[in-house]
């Protein structure tokens, strides 16, 4: 109760000085992924297993942009060059397919658009907003020069996992806690990806083995911001395009289990994730 009031105070502080305002700007995130791989088979040695963690982790490595405006947002990856799938010393390649996710939303409208890609195929996923159902935590610290303020929230998800004992696919499901860090210095409910809702705007998450962190924020540049919602990709709502994904993560599954008993050049694998 201490912690809601300690809040709601600051809050109203801020309040007369957030109207008085203009808030908009581009806020820069890098993301990075923990990563554990287990695989069996020959020349599959402790050694080798590092190397492939660490050339997955290395292409979950991105840079992405939040575009704002007071009620809307754009969340999308920074392009670059792409390099070479990178090979591990036995031949083992892997490859993250995708990244071509945009992310439009409008708070005053509670509506989101996110453009994005399934082997090759565009949807444009159109539907409600569903605000998190945040806990605000009394932990504050420094991100940048951004007081922030701690905000947790947990909830069960489903995922598909290939398991080696029956060599097929099983949905489990898991509890997730998210830990969100926001600063009321910029008083709008924007975040990186999923992540919104908060009395500020979010500078740092951590969701299971994903970290999201604000590199660098441009406030009110001297070009003024204008914001649009993606327009590629065939129109669904969130809960057909989920039908959707599920067949095909199963199909790509399928794949994957073909694909890695294949042997190439001797000891050689390919391995995909995501993509086609």
């Amino acid at each position: 109760m201490k912690t809601i009031v300690h809040v709601l105070v600051l809050l109203i502080c801020f309040t007369s000085t957030a109207l008085a305002q203009k808030f908009e700007g581009i806020a820069t995130y890098k993301t990075d992924r923990k990563v554990d791989i287990k695989m069996d088979g020959e020349g599959m040695d402790d050694a080798i297993q590092e190397q492939m963690a660490a050339m997955l982790r290395k292409q979950f490595q991105k840079e992405f942009t939040l575009t704002f405006t007071k009620n809307e947002s754009i969340y999308e990856e920074v392009e670059g060059l792409d390099a070479p799938a990178p090979k591990a010393s036995n031949g083992l390649s892997i490859v993250v397919s995708g990244g071509s996710d945009i992310l439009y939303r409008n708070i005053s409208e509670n509506s989101f658009t996110n453009q994005t890609e399934i082997m090759g195929k565009q949807f444009l996923i159109e539907d409600s907003l569903q605000k998190p159902e945040w806990i605000l935590e009394k932990e504050t610290k420094n991100i940048g020069n951004y007081t922030c303020f701690k905000a947790t929230r947990s909830r069960e998800v489903k995922e598909q996992q290939l398991t080696s004992e029956s060599d097929s696919l099983v949905e489990v499901t898991k509890l997730v806690t998210t830990i969100a860090w926001y600063t009321l210095d910029i008083p709008l409910q924007h975040g990186p990806s999923d992540y919104w809702g908060l009395p500020g705007l979010i500078l740092q998450v951590e969701d299971g083995d994903l970290t999201i962190l604000c590199s660098k924020i441009v406030l009110n540049p001297t070009e003024e911001i204008t914001i649009e919602a993606p327009k590629k990709g065939k129109k669904v709502s969130e809960a057909a395009f989920e039908k959707i994904q599920k067949k095909k993560n199963e199909e790509m599954m399928e794949r994957f289990k073909s694909d890695g008993r294949k042997k190439k050049d001797g000891n050689s694998f390919s391995i995909k994730i995501g993509g086609q």
